[in-house]
């Protein structure tokens, strides 16, 4: 039991790093499909991926309620989520800003988790909560990458600050423990059985293949979709829905910090205050 617990102690950073790379792979996806081909693909890719280890591990696949919670939190997250965060991407925002955007959402998560989920919020949690914040956002704007080219992009990206925020109080008030294949499995048949028609009729099933693309895909597949969302399930379930969330403020320092080292973008001595500010809001939400 030790062991395990002191092993799930990586899964914070785990988290962050897989996750902060998704904005850039979503980028290069959408260079080879619109954004519901490039869901569809991708929830395709994620049940081709599960679908052998299911028959092989045979997993105990859930029943009745826990089922039922397990496709609204699909269609909440994978569907609500991940379709109009893509969406704002594809519409002109920059990845800066999406980030940005959607790391208030330990914010609104603090605000409501007191109602939704009967989840106390202290005064040293609100504190970590407005020095993360602070952080991130002074990380982005240090760089001058905040960009969008119209409303409707900003707008798409708020919505999924919404449909995340849903996400997580919605798995901490109904989430149970399941074998994490057979809850990834029903998570992605939803996911895949929503967007394959959406985009069928709206965009095609076609894509312009190509190793960007394919790189992309592969990680969004693998890094944002099965370990990334796992991790996050895991860490709702077994810890408070705003500790947890804080995590977030982390994702626009480190997705800047990638491209830093990836593409040689600049980071200006204030991104590097604003990174230790985010992460020093972080361990004071988080600690316990």
């Amino acid at each position: 039991m030790g062991r395990g617990c002191h092993g799930f102690r990586l899964a914070p950073l785990a988290f962050v790093c897989l996750w902060s790379g998704g904005f850039t792979a979503i980028k290069f996806g959408l260079s080879g499909a619109g954004p519901l081909g490039l869901l569809a693909w991708r929830y395709a890719a994620c049940v081709a991926v599960l679908a052998p280890l299911a028959l092989a591990l045979r997993p105990r696949l859930p029943r009745g309620a826990p089922l039922a919670h397990l496709a609204i939190n699909a269609l909440i997250v994978q569907v609500g989520y991940f379709a109009l965060m893509t969406v704002s991407l594809r519409l002109g925002l920059s990845a800066a800003a999406a980030a940005l955007i959607v790391a208030l959402q330990p914010v609104l998560v603090g605000l409501l988790a007191p109602r939704l989920v009967g989840e106390r919020v202290g005064g040293r949690v609100w504190l970590g909560l407005v020095l993360g914040l602070a952080g991130a956002a002074a990380v982005i704007m240090s760089g001058g990458t905040l960009e969008a080219r119209g409303a409707w992009g900003v707008l798409a990206a708020a919505g999924a600050l919404a449909t995340m925020t849903a996400g997580v109080l919605y798995e901490k008030r109904f989430g149970r423990p399941h074998h994490p294949v057979a809850a990834n499995l029903v998570q992605y048949l939803v996911g895949a059985a929503a967007t394959l028609p959406l985009a069928a009729l709206v965009e095609g099933l076609s894509v312009a293949w190509s190793a960007p693309f394919a790189l992309a895909l592969a990680y969004l597949v693998l890094g944002n979709s099965l370990l990334s969302m796992s991790l996050l399930l895991a860490m709702v379930r077994r810890g408070e829905a705003a500790r947890v969330s804080a995590l977030f403020f982390l994702v626009p320092p480190v997705a800047a910090l990638i491209a830093w080292a990836l593409r040689g973008e600049a980071l200006a001595p204030a991104a590097w205050a604003g990174m230790a500010l985010a992460a020093a809001g972080v361990a004071l939400a988080a600690r316990r």
